[in-house]
């Protein structure tokens, strides 16, 4: 069974188990040999002489022969390794720990006999490179002849011949062997990498020791930058003469940069002061401004409204005399009577009563009294009072007065069939008729400034002023009870001719009602 048994070797790096070749496991002498001393490096060659062409060597003398002193006793490297027992390992037993790799084997001794010589002479030629008495080196040592005496020193020689080839080549290089192929594949590229990188190190300073030597100065050079060099100390006595007087003409710079500053400092304090004095008095001239656009504003708005003001007229306001198709009206109460459409007598009355008014108020205004008539304007039962006058046959007493009062209204009742109910509105509404033709040719004999179209319009609003002394003359003419041709009775008379002598009675009393408004307007102007 225990031929059966081969003991397994595993990679230093990843752990795994490796099978070594079996050429391995047979190594002669000379092989043995062979391996070990490719590992040894080579002696260190003697320094080349200088080139001829090279006017000085790479380093010093000195330096080249300390090196020298220092490798002439220096021995190859060693590398121990310390491998831990791992808890993998234990459960096998010692027999497959990697420090500890050697197996029982029954071979015959003359198997063993030659890779026993050949680690005893290597060992003897290693003496001045590896201590013997290291404990791995008893153990396997004493494990070896223990080995040996029970199953035979073969395959036990052939472990212990290339653990000990691994552990040369471990202790003459910077890899721990074995190692596997994978482990060899990273190695092998690590090395390239470094490879790579020292070989570009080796040709930068190749470069700089072939541009340093070839950079050496000729004696004719070194003269020409000792004549180089005093020309530049002279420019530089110069250079440092005039540094000095520029650094004395900054230092007067300086002064009067500063004094300057200084008054740029009070220049700000002052332009600070006017700008806030300009901006209070732009403020107040802004106010001001404001308060005179909204004075011219105020001034503006109140005389149109003055205007607006001087173009009404409180009698116009009042009475308000307008066209309505075939009737006149006085403040919107229609004067006259149609069969269609039918104006009721309450709207007729009152319109009356209106007329009335204006003609009393006219009269009163211009100052005239009629004569022989009294007008009392009480809305729609106005009346008008006939005075005649009966002198006395006594000196001392005063004429008689008698007043007759006719109703300048209708209640519309009409008497039995007869069309003589209107008599008494009749008689007022001559009456009427009568103060308006005094009153009318009052104004016609007492002009005044401002002359009157035939149209009850004044040259005012034309937009002129008529001349002192303008001849006036009323719209139409009016004789007893008729007014251009057109009677003011309303019995035995048609609608049509009543209602147009209404309509021109109120067309006189706009002519006169525009003249009172001249004569308004001129004494307003007379007494600015």
């Amino acid at each position: 069974m225990a031929n059966d048994t081969k003991p397994k070797l595993f990679c230093q790096k990843c752990r795994t188990p490796i099978q070594t070749d079996p050429s391995i496991e047979q190594l002669n002498p000379a092989s043995f040999k062979l391996l070990t001393d490719s590992t040894v490096p080579p002696q260190q060659q003697p320094a080349h002489t200088a080139s001829p062409r090279q006017s000085r060597p790479a380093y010093p003398i000195a330096r080249r022969d300390d090196y020298q002193h220092a490798i002439k006793d220096a021995r190859n490297p060693t590398f121990r390794r310390s491998i831990q027992t791992s808890a993998r390992y234990s459960q096998h037993g010692s027999a497959h720990n990697p420090a500890m790799s050697f197996i029982d084997v029954h071979m015959s001794e003359s198997m063993v006999a030659q890779p026993s010589t050949t680690i005893q002479s290597y060992n003897k030629e290693d003496d001045d490179t590896r201590d013997d008495t290291t404990p791995i080196t008893k153990t396997r040592r004493s494990s070896q002849t223990t080995h040996a005496v029970s199953d035979g020193p073969s395959m036990a020689d052939n472990m212990e011949t290339v653990n000990r080839m691994f552990e040369i080549l471990s202790a003459r290089s910077d890899i721990d062997h074995p190692i596997c192929v994978e482990c060899t594949e990273l190695v092998v590229d690590g090395l390239q990498k470094r490879l790579t990188i020292a070989t570009k190190e080796r040709d930068a300073y190749v470069d700089y020791l072939r541009r340093a030597n070839t950079d050496v100065p000729s004696e004719e050079e070194r003269q020409a930058a000792l004549s180089a060099l005093k020309s530049a100390r002279k420019k530089e006595a110069v250079a440092k003469s005039n540094l000095e007087k520029l650094e004395q003409e900054k230092a007067e710079l300086d002064t009067q940069l500063a004094a300057l500053e200084l008054e740029a400092r009070e220049l700000d304090t002052v332009e600070s002061a006017f700008w806030r004095d300009r901006n209070a008095f732009s403020d107040k001239l802004s106010k001001l401004q404001d308060e005179k656009d909204t004075l011219s504003t105020r001034h503006a708005h109140d005389t149109q409204t003055l205007t607006h003001l001087q173009r009404r007229y409180v009698y116009n306001d009042t009475f308000n005399i307008t066209p309505d198709n075939h009737f006149a009206t006085i403040n919107g109460l229609r004067l006259g009577r149609l069969s269609h459409p039918i104006v009721e007598w309450p709207e007729i009355n009152a319109a009356w009563g209106q007329t009335c008014l204006l003609l009393a108020t006219l009269a009163e205004r211009l100052g005239y009294k009629f004569q022989g008539y009294e007008l009392h304007p009480m809305g729609s039962t106005s009346t008008v009072s006939e005075l005649k006058t009966k002198p006395s046959n006594d000196p001392s007493h005063p004429p008689t007065v008698t007043r007759t009062t006719m109703r300048l209204y209708s209640t519309g009742d009409m008497p039995l069939g007869l069309g003589l109910w209107h008599r008494q509105f009749d008689n007022a509404m001559v009456a009427f008729l009568e103060c308006l033709r005094q009153l009318g040719e009052f104004v016609e004999h007492n002009p005044t400034p401002g002359s009157i179209n035939r149209h009850g319009g004044t040259s005012r609003d034309a937009g002129g002023v008529g001349a002192l002394g303008g001849t006036l003359k009323m719209p139409y003419e009016i004789k007893k009870d008729r007014i251009h041709d057109q009677s003011i009775k309303l019995s035995l008379n048609k609608e049509e001719s009543w209602t147009k002598a209404c309509k021109y009675t109120l067309t006189c009393c706009k002519y006169l009602l525009a003249h009172a408004n001249n004569v308004e307007s001129v004494m307003v102007r007379a007494r600015r």
